[in-house]
Protein backbone atom coordinates (compact mmCIF):
# COMPACT_ATOMS: atom_id res chain seq x y z
CA UNK A 1 0.00 0.00 0.00
CA UNK A 2 1.43 3.29 -1.19
CA UNK A 3 0.21 7.14 0.05
CA UNK A 4 1.42 10.09 -0.59
CA UNK A 5 2.90 10.16 2.83
CA UNK A 6 5.18 6.48 1.92
CA UNK A 7 8.02 6.81 0.46
CA UNK A 8 8.85 3.76 -1.72
CA UNK A 9 12.38 3.87 -0.94
CA UNK A 10 14.08 2.27 1.91
CA UNK A 11 17.39 2.28 3.33
CA UNK A 12 19.02 -1.25 4.60
CA UNK A 13 21.95 -1.07 7.06
CA UNK A 14 23.53 -3.74 7.51
CA UNK A 15 27.13 -4.23 9.79
CA UNK A 16 28.95 -7.23 8.81
CA UNK A 17 32.13 -8.06 11.29
CA UNK A 18 33.88 -10.63 9.31
CA UNK A 19 37.17 -12.68 10.87
CA UNK A 20 39.70 -13.39 8.14
CA UNK A 21 41.83 -16.45 8.88
CA UNK A 22 43.30 -16.76 5.19
CA UNK A 23 44.46 -13.37 4.23
CA UNK A 24 46.49 -14.79 1.16
CA UNK A 25 43.29 -16.55 -0.26
CA UNK A 26 40.71 -13.12 -0.02
CA UNK A 27 43.80 -11.34 -1.72
CA UNK A 28 44.08 -14.47 -4.23
CA UNK A 29 40.08 -14.18 -4.49
CA UNK A 30 40.59 -10.33 -5.05
CA UNK A 31 43.36 -10.46 -7.54
CA UNK A 32 41.56 -12.97 -9.68
CA UNK A 33 38.57 -11.05 -10.18
CA UNK A 34 40.23 -7.71 -10.84
CA UNK A 35 42.33 -10.29 -13.56
CA UNK A 36 38.86 -10.86 -15.13
CA UNK A 37 36.85 -7.65 -14.99
CA UNK A 38 36.93 -6.48 -18.47
CA UNK A 39 36.07 -2.57 -17.37
CA UNK A 40 38.91 -1.71 -16.07
CA UNK A 41 41.77 0.17 -17.99
CA UNK A 42 45.04 -1.19 -17.34
CA UNK A 43 46.10 1.79 -14.68
CA UNK A 44 42.82 1.49 -12.66
CA UNK A 45 43.70 -2.28 -12.72
CA UNK A 46 47.30 -1.70 -11.50
CA UNK A 47 46.56 0.68 -8.94
CA UNK A 48 43.39 -1.72 -7.48
CA UNK A 49 45.97 -4.74 -7.36
CA UNK A 50 48.29 -3.11 -5.27
CA UNK A 51 45.41 -1.98 -3.03
CA UNK A 52 44.23 -5.32 -2.70
CA UNK A 53 47.79 -6.72 -2.51
CA UNK A 54 48.44 -4.10 0.59
CA UNK A 55 45.60 -4.18 2.23
CA UNK A 56 43.52 -7.48 3.02
CA UNK A 57 40.22 -5.02 4.12
CA UNK A 58 40.34 -3.40 0.53
CA UNK A 59 40.29 -7.04 -0.53
CA UNK A 60 37.48 -7.46 1.17
CA UNK A 61 35.74 -4.37 -0.37
CA UNK A 62 36.40 -5.40 -3.88
CA UNK A 63 34.98 -8.47 -3.18
CA UNK A 64 31.41 -7.99 -0.88
CA UNK A 65 29.08 -6.40 -3.33
CA UNK A 66 25.92 -4.83 -2.22
CA UNK A 67 24.50 -5.46 -5.53
CA UNK A 68 24.50 -9.35 -5.09
CA UNK A 69 22.60 -9.02 -1.27
CA UNK A 70 19.11 -7.68 -3.59
CA UNK A 71 20.09 -9.03 -7.13
CA UNK A 72 17.47 -11.13 -7.07
CA UNK A 73 14.90 -9.80 -4.65
CA UNK A 74 11.47 -9.49 -6.20
CA UNK A 75 9.55 -6.26 -6.71
CA UNK A 76 12.94 -4.30 -6.04
CA UNK A 77 15.71 -2.14 -7.74
CA UNK A 78 18.77 -1.13 -6.01
CA UNK A 79 18.79 2.80 -6.52
CA UNK A 80 22.46 3.18 -4.96
CA UNK A 81 25.02 1.74 -2.53
CA UNK A 82 28.07 2.56 -0.67
CA UNK A 83 29.98 0.24 1.36
CA UNK A 84 34.07 0.39 2.80
CA UNK A 85 35.89 -2.30 4.76
CA UNK A 86 38.52 -1.41 7.56
CA UNK A 87 40.58 -4.14 9.69
CA UNK A 88 39.29 -2.94 13.56
CA UNK A 89 40.02 -4.41 16.89
CA UNK A 90 36.77 -6.62 17.77
CA UNK A 91 35.99 -7.49 21.45
CA UNK A 92 33.06 -10.20 21.09
CA UNK A 93 32.38 -9.46 24.66
CA UNK A 94 32.32 -5.86 24.84
CA UNK A 95 29.38 -3.79 24.87
CA UNK A 96 30.18 -1.86 22.50
CA UNK A 97 29.29 -4.85 19.95
CA UNK A 98 26.76 -5.87 21.70
CA UNK A 99 23.84 -6.27 18.51
CA UNK A 100 21.00 -5.97 20.77
CA UNK A 101 21.91 -1.96 20.87
CA UNK A 102 20.60 -0.11 17.87
CA UNK A 103 18.83 2.83 16.51
CA UNK A 104 15.60 1.33 15.92
CA UNK A 105 12.79 0.43 18.66
CA UNK A 106 13.68 -3.12 19.55
CA UNK A 107 10.44 -4.08 18.74
CA UNK A 108 10.05 -3.17 15.36
CA UNK A 109 9.23 -5.81 13.21
CA UNK A 110 11.45 -4.52 10.16
CA UNK A 111 14.53 -5.03 12.07
CA UNK A 112 16.08 -7.95 11.10
CA UNK A 113 18.92 -9.40 12.90
CA UNK A 114 20.83 -12.60 13.00
CA UNK A 115 23.88 -13.51 14.50
CA UNK A 116 26.23 -16.24 12.96
CA UNK A 117 28.39 -18.30 14.95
Amino acid sequence: MSTPETSRFVRVRVDLVLEVDDEQAVTGAALQALAGDADLSDAERAHAEQAVTDDTAEALAYLVDPFDLVGEVPGVELQQASWSSEQIDYDPDSPEWDLDEDDGDENDPEDGEMTVG
